[in-house]
């Protein structure tokens, strides 16, 4: 028996040492030509700066060019879709936004892609904190007001978005979900125009990226509530979170990460994974980061892929509760 035993091990041995050496090749003479960067929304967005802003110093050290291309539509979905389908060669990696991956197995009961089995994750890439901010007249001024606020005058609040089924807009349905309170969602088309709403007085409240607000708490026509991250942002250290100041526990933030698809070599994960970690801790990119709204963020593959799978059920109970819809 023993002898059967390690004949099947020796012989499974030598088929996984064939079946891998292909895939080792590869992986120790990769890259030979271009990468290509899918951004899933169109330029000039906070995913799209981030990846522009990582890219010229990434293809140093990777020694090949990596080039952006962007592919926008249906939250993220068409482009996360196409790098699922691709080649699982180390030549084309996404740069997946938080909603894509988390948000839209839900949003999107036909989803062309499995986030938890299409892809190979890489790391986490950064984030755009965001923020609850008010119009100045409103009478409330921390998160522990707010909600009173709203129980008080039932159907009076209301709250601006960059659209439904985006993560401000979630995020306002998990705030209203853990104070019980109701607090009426005004959809508007980008994060630009919801700012705009709160600042006129057309809506009590807006949630927005830190990046989009900052010229306007400048100049005193809006005050902030919150930040909606677990801690205090790095790009606004006297800013107060929303668990500091009156929704214990409180978590909801942007977040970029980079995957790619699924069968892709462990080495080329790997390779790509040190060196995007390590361009994203250079002092120069945190500042150009810092400049643009963002923080830069890392992880493990292992720790991504934990985190898709926490998120995707948090969010899930979220849009299922509130029945939140795309537009």
């Amino acid at each position: 028996m023993m002898t059967i035993i390690r004949s099947l091990a020796a012989g499974l041995s030598l088929a996984l040492a064939t079946n891998l050496a292909p895939a080792q090749t590869a992986a120790n003479t990769w890259p030979t030509r271009p990468i290509r960067l899918i951004v899933p929304f169109p330029p000039g967005g906070s995913s799209d700066t981030a990846a522009r802003l990582v890219v010229p110093e990434l293809a140093k050290r990777l020694g090949q060019p990596v080039i952006v291309d962007n592919r926008p539509g249906a939250g993220g979905g068409l482009g996360l879709d196409l790098v699922a389908k691709a080649p699982a060669d180390g030549y084309t990696i996404v740069l997946a936004a938080a909603g894509g991956l988390t948000v839209n197995p839900t949003l999107y009961p036909n989803l062309p892609y499995n986030p938890e089995r299409d892809f190979s994750p890489i790391t986490l890439f950064g984030t755009s904190p965001f923020v609850l901010v008010a119009n100045p007249r409103l009478p409330a001024n921390n998160a522990k007001e707010v909600v009173a606020l709203a129980k008080a005058q039932v159907g009076k609040l209301s709250y601006a978005s960059g659209g439904s089924g985006t993560a401000m807009h979630l995020s306002g349905e998990l705030l209203k979900a853990m104070t019980g309170s109701f607090i009426l969602h005004v959809p508007y088309r980008g994060s630009a125009p919801a700012v705009m709403a709160v600042m006129s007085g057309e809506t009590s409240l807006a949630i927005a990226d830190i990046g989009a607000i900052q010229p306007q708490l400048k100049s005193g026509r809006l005050k902030v509530i919150g930040v909606m991250s677990k801690e205090r942002s790095t790009l606004a250290p006297n800013m107060p979170t929303l668990a500091e100041s009156g929704i214990p526990g409180y978590e909801s933030f942007g977040w970029f990460a980079i995957l790619a698809p699924a069968g892709t070599p462990p080495g080329i994960v790997a390779r790509l994974n040190t060196e995007i970690t390590t361009v994203l801790r250079l002092p120069e990119i945190r500042e150009r980061f810092s400049s643009a709204g963002l923080e830069p963020l890392t992880s493990t593959p292992e720790q991504l892929v934990q985190l898709i799978k926490t998120e995707t059920v948090k969010w899930a109970r979220v849009i299922k509760e509130s029945g939140a819809k795309v537009d």
